[in-house]
């Protein structure tokens, strides 16, 4: 009855004390003042039967304890409220570029690059929640894996399905760029970002890195570039008729052309070294890049005053009628 109630004067309750005190002085009142006659003999009542307004002769009393009751409630000033949030968003439409050249198959991360980007990538997306997400691959050519959406479980399976070799060998980062501004130049979210990561530096495809980052901030398109690889050499597998076997390579890195790319677009460029290193490249990139959320809270109250009020005087008015009509005393 309680339960969704709150008091503004919570202190008057303690009057209902007072309650259980009436009905104690009225049973004794009535008690001391009730008539005794002396009979020699109580067989004249014999199947003597109690009217009903005999049974009911306690009922006023009770209605006015009640009513008290009521009242001493309403002056306590019961309330309801009913609370809620407005939540405004802005969206955010992302397209992630990933390098599948042979080189990111390198084992400096483990198990190696590729793999490890995926699940860097992985819980990138898995923290997102109302992003548009869209996914391109690119080696010597480019290609969209995923186009933008909201589905983030189609988009998780697409990528646990990428591995290197689907495209011949090469790395076109430019191209790369440009399929992810094609992807996002239409889009009519607040912010189109880019996150770009790779192992190389651009040997392949018809358009530089450069030109792509300057088509990118003509749609206000922000780029973020992930170079990744340790610095010096990396263990990169071969197989030969005797099994694996592993040779250290250098590792070649274009960062003036990936710090040219974030710089041109207002982004940034981070270098990645080891898995950890990345882990914490993309949750810094997620914190830049988060979802704006404002909330407005309300909480609105809604007096239930009048309806214990008017309930006490009702059953007043019920006792006044029945102690002046029907339950009347006479002297």
């Amino acid at each position: 009855m309680f339960s969704d109630i709150t008091f503004k004067y919570p202190f008057v309750l303690y009057f209902l004390a007072l309650l259980p005190v009436i009905v104690f002085w009225y049973w004794k009142k009535n008690k001391k003042n009730s008539p005794d006659i002396t009979f020699s003999s109580l067989q004249v009542f014999d199947g003597v039967k109690s009217t009903l307004r005999e049974k009911f002769v306690h009922l006023p009393v009770l209605l006015r304890v009640l009513a008290l009751g009521l009242l001493i409630v309403a002056l306590a000033r019961p309330q309801s409220f009913t609370s809620g949030e407005n939540v405004y968003t802005e969206g955010i439409d992302v397209a992630m570029l990933l390098d599948i050249s042979g080189s990111m198959l390198a084992e400096d991360f483990k198990p190696n690059r590729l793999e490890a980007a995926k699940k860097v990538i992985d819980e990138f997306v898995a923290g997102r929640t109302s992003d548009k997400i869209g996914l391109v691959v690119f080696a010597s050519e480019s290609f969209t894996q995923c186009p933008l959406t909201i589905d983030y479980s189609v988009l998780r399976n697409l990528l646990s399905e990428i591995k290197s070799g689907m495209i011949n060998d090469g790395t076109a980062i430019g191209t790369a760029i440009a399929n992810g501004v094609n992807r996002l130049k239409d889009s009519e979210a607040k912010s189109k970002v880019i996150i770009l990561l790779t192992d190389g530096v651009n040997n392949s495809g018809e358009i530089d890195p450069i030109t792509a980052a300057q088509i990118a901030k003509t749609f206000g398109i922000r780029i973020y570039t992930v170079g990744v690889g340790t610095i010096g050499e990396a263990p990169y597998p071969f197989n030969t008729p005797f099994g694996k076997r592993y040779q250290m390579v250098p590792v070649e890195i274009d960062e003036n052309v990936l710090t040219q790319v974030a710089v041109i677009t207002e982004g940034q460029y981070f270098r990645a070294t080891d898995n950890e290193k990345l882990k914490e490249i993309y949750q810094e990139i997620d914190n830049l890049e988060k979802t704006r959320v404002e909330i407005t809270s309300y909480r609105n109250a809604s007096e239930k005053f009048y309806s214990w009020a008017g309930l006490g005087f009702v059953l007043l008015l019920f006792e006044f009628g029945l102690v002046r009509t029907w339950l009347r005393r006479l002297p």
